[in-house]
């Protein structure tokens, strides 16, 4: 076979459901699941194309657990900065994969609207334009895509908009306005663009899809499990129990420490994701919000 989903929880599935429109698509997880062309992992990691969608904090276990170069061209479709090294993605992967086998998907995607097949535009990144194009072939007609070569861009986007999407909740959870939230995803657009200039990323990939489209989706809608563990947040419950109660994994979490030891590291101005840190670890969000404001 030519195409397997490395991943099944709600992602990997829909990623699955997408491409299998026009390819036949194995897919494959530690666990078995009722999915149709699923297969081990052994079967799966034959195919020349891979797509991984697996939780960003378990990557780096599972590639040297796991994983095995042999030619095989991988689409990243994680989004994260791995909390214990403060490492982007792009990062650890380069340890296994060549650059030119290796490509990042960014941009607005809720799961549950990929399985209904509701229009979207995704950006492939990659150093290689030709993989970003091979990759691209395997997509839908709703899902328009684009390419980039912005990598580094695409990942802080991608890994940034979870932890500006735990603030928004907060600020809905608060019950604070449609104002205050818009001005909260603008200030935020402009904190991750600068925190991603930095690290030599692009400003206009953080105008286009991978930072303001999935900022704007992810930051708005309770389909978003960051967005949910913000309006828990606002009510007071601890984040264990948020996450216990929530079952799915909520990257923003884990990104929010993995921002803060690099802003701190690099010495860069990231003041709403400092105080989302700050709430998580028990901080009162009204406290947060005050300050945020002075």
């Amino acid at each position: 076979m030519e195409i397997a989903v490395v991943g099944a929880g709600k992602w990997g599935t829909a990623l699955k459901f997408a491409i299998s429109k026009k390819s036949t698509c194995l897919i494959t997880s530690r666990h078995k699941r009722d999915i149709e062309n699923f297969v081990s992992l052994s079967e799966a990691l034959k195919c020349n194309y891979l797509v991984f969608a697996i939780p960003a904090q378990e990557i780096n276990c599972w590639l040297d657990k796991y994983f095995t170069f042999s030619g095989q061209k991988i689409l990243v479709a994680a989004k994260g900065i791995e909390k214990r090294s403060g490492k982007f993605l792009n990062e650890i992967f380069s340890h296994y994969i060549p650059e030119e086998n290796l490509a990042f998907l960014s941009g607005p995607s809720f799961a549950s609207e990929v399985m209904k097949s509701l229009p979207t535009a995704i950006v492939i990144n990659s150093k290689n334009e030709k993989l970003s194009e091979d990759f691209s072939r395997f997509f839908p007609d709703f899902i328009k895509t684009y390419i980039s070569d912005d990598v580094v861009g695409a990942e802080i986007c991608g890994a940034y908009k979870n932890v500006l999407a735990i603030a928004s909740g907060i600020c809905t959870g608060l019950n604070l306005g449609n104002n205050a939230r818009a001005s909260l995803m603008a200030r935020g657009l402009i904190e991750m663009s600068r925190f991603g200039a930095h690290f030599g990323a692009r400003e206009e990939t953080f105008l286009g899809l991978s930072g303001a489209g999935d900022l704007f989706l992810t930051a708005s809608s309770e389909l978003s499990r960051n967005f949910r563990v913000g309006l828990a947040l606002a009510r007071g419950e601890e984040i264990d129990k948020i996450l216990e109660e929530l079952g799915e994994v909520a990257e923003g979490v884990f990104t929010t420490d993995a921002i803060l030891t690099l802003s701190i590291k690099e010495d860069i101005y990231t003041p709403i994701a400092s105080e989302v840190k700050k709430v998580l670890h028990g901080k009162n969000p009204r406290l947060s919000l005050k300050d945020l404001l002075r």
